[in-house]
């Protein structure tokens, strides 16, 4: 794990539109928040140290990034433009509910593809994302995978 001053220690997502999720979201967003709470890398390139309380949210078209100490004072705010992740977060969606419907009655073969290219596109989202990012803060892969997660769950209305 990395240490505190590298790392969040609790994130918090903006959901002030959001009116109610699937339980398969809501089961993507629990699993990719404990999981990022358990182990992420975090370090901004303005040199503020951590632990970082994270408030995630979109506003005004854009990815907003609320770096707080743990006083849950601001730090500084990230923002990123949401037009490079549009095309790629509707692809994903799509191809999840092909997942989740061909878990209910496809056999293993076909639903192991369709999670291949879901696993494909997640990636491909979380390297968008830690590329879009690398100028403002230092993520490893794995917390941008669980990022995106979250910024996908922030996409649904």
């Amino acid at each position: 794990m990395a240490d505190d001053r590298h790392r969040i220690a609790q994130i918090t997502l903006d959901e002030r539109t959001v009116i109610r999720r699937k339980g398969d979201v809501e089961h993507e967003r629990a699993v990719a928040i404990a999981d990022l709470l358990e182990q992420n890398s975090f370090a901004p390139k303005s040199g503020v140290a951590g632990p970082f309380n994270l408030h995630l949210g979109i506003a005004e078209e854009r990815l907003v990034l609320d770096v707080r100490d743990a006083g849950d004072r601001s730090l500084e705010r990230i923002t990123l433009p949401l037009a490079p992740f549009r095309g790629l977060v509707k692809d994903y969606f799509l191809v999840c509910e092909s997942y989740y419907s061909a878990v209910k009655t496809a056999d293993p073969s076909r639903i192991e593809a369709i999670d291949m290219g879901r696993r494909s596109l997640h990636n491909e989202g979380s390297q968008l994302l830690r590329d879009n990012l690398a100028d403002q803060v230092e993520i490893d892969f794995d917390t941008a995978r669980r990022l995106f997660t979250l910024v996908c769950v922030l996409h649904i209305r």
